[in-house]
């Protein structure tokens, strides 16, 4: 038995509802969609619809759940990761990325069991959100082209599961020297993985492009975080592009460079996180009650110095790598894809604007700030044996 559309009245409504500022209209659709059994049809053919809509805008599975949970509430998370799970099967394949992200929405809880007030009452706010999303530039890996073979991946390097673990330590110590340690290790590691994986790819028989991601950026003093991963990306050869209005930062690099950047501004975010509360603690404790102007001082400095030493440490070991046998070799591949990361960020963002830092007023957030990204950022690392 196939039900029936919605009456003319209710579909007036719905339109109503998702185009007015107003929740007294909002309310007044959900009242009517409540009352009309026959519209949850439709209710799911419009999310259906939406949903690949966004696809079509160049939005990733991650990106729209990062955008609900920023704009609304828990229900409507869940009831978009539902949306998008069961979307999937009327989808063409994406690649890889899109299937982890895929993968990672299958955790999320169902939406909770309501009346069916409150339930239309959801669905509307949601579709009014993605009714509002704009075009974003498209990360959609490469498909083959007819009549050539899929190109295998490689498999993961057993470098990664190694730096993982290194900033899960970094991250769980409360010994400022023991993160800096197991930090400077990872970054070690990162830089050596790229330059391996960047003299792999020059020798294999179809060249690698660089890619995109878009990590999240999030409030609060977002403008510092941004710094932050912006620093990042530069010191392992990628670029980063924020977003501030839809709190991500694209970043284009080549695909193990995209990996290790991911890895290691997450990294870095938990520690200055931790370290920016133990400071804060001791700045209350002598009767400072300026939380939010030390706070984004602190980040401001974090990002600041994290990022010189980076920069350091990134031209110390390629000056390293290339004083070894491997060096005739390196450095054109290196120059190579440094040009390749900047063609394919112009194409991206043919225009693209600077920001400057606000609100960076507390001198000691930026000395306590500063003080924590020489324990967590890098140091003269050893010379790491030839390959």
């Amino acid at each position: 038995m196939t039900s029936s559309p919605p009456s003319t009245a209710v579909e007036r409504a719905f339109q109503a509802a998702l185009y007015a500022d107003t929740d007294t209209t909002l309310d007044t659709g959900a009242s009517l969609l409540a009352a009309d059994p026959a519209s949850d049809a439709e209710l799911a053919r419009r999310g259906e619809e939406f949903v690949a809509s966004a696809w079509r805008r160049g939005w990733q599975p991650a990106d729209v759940v990062r955008l609900v949970r920023r704009e609304l509430d828990d229900v409507h998370v869940r009831l978009v990761s539902t949306l998008i799970t069961s979307q999937v099967p009327n989808d063409r394949p994406r690649g890889p990325r899109w299937t982890d992200q895929l993968a990672d929405l299958t955790a999320t809880p169902a939406p909770p069991r309501t009346d069916r007030f409150t339930h239309a009452t959801t669905v509307l706010e949601l579709y009014r959100l993605l009714l509002t999303l704009p075009t974003l530039e498209s990360l959609d890996e490469p498909q083959a082209r007819p009549g050539e073979g899929t190109r295998q991946a490689r498999p993961e390097s057993r470098m990664l599961p190694r730096i993982r673990a290194l900033l899960a330590k970094a991250e769980a110590t409360g010994f400022p020297e023991e993160a800096e340690a197991l930090s400077a290790k990872a970054q070690e590691l990162m830089a050596r993985h790229s330059i391996d994986e960047a003299l792999l790819a020059a020798g294999a028989p179809a060249p690698d492009a660089p890619r995109a991601r878009r990590l999240g950026v999030d409030a609060p003093y977002e403008e510092a975080k941004a710094v932050l991963l912006h620093a990042v990306a530069d010191a392992n050869r990628c670029k980063a592009v924020w977003n501030e209005a839809l709190g991500f930062s694209t970043v284009v690099g080549f695909e193990p460079d995209l990996e290790t950047v991911e890895l290691l501004y997450t990294s870095l975010l938990v520690q200055a996180t931790t370290a920016m509360t133990k400071a804060e603690a001791a700045q209350r404790a002598n009767g400072r009650k300026r939380t939010k102007t030390f706070r984004q001082s602190f980040l401001a400095a974090y990002a600041h110095k994290t990022g010189t030493r980076l920069a350091a440490a990134a031209a110390a070991e390629t000056a390293d790598a290339a004083a070894t046998r491997t060096s005739a070799a390196l450095l054109p591949v290196l120059a190579t894809r440094d040009l390749a990361v900047t063609a394919h960020l112009d194409e991206m963002f043919p225009t693209t604007t600077t920001t400057r830092l606000r609100g960076v007023t507390d001198e000691a957030g930026w000395t306590e700030g500063t003080a924590a990204a020489d324990r967590a950022a890098l140091h003269a690392r050893p010379r790491l044996p030839d390959a």
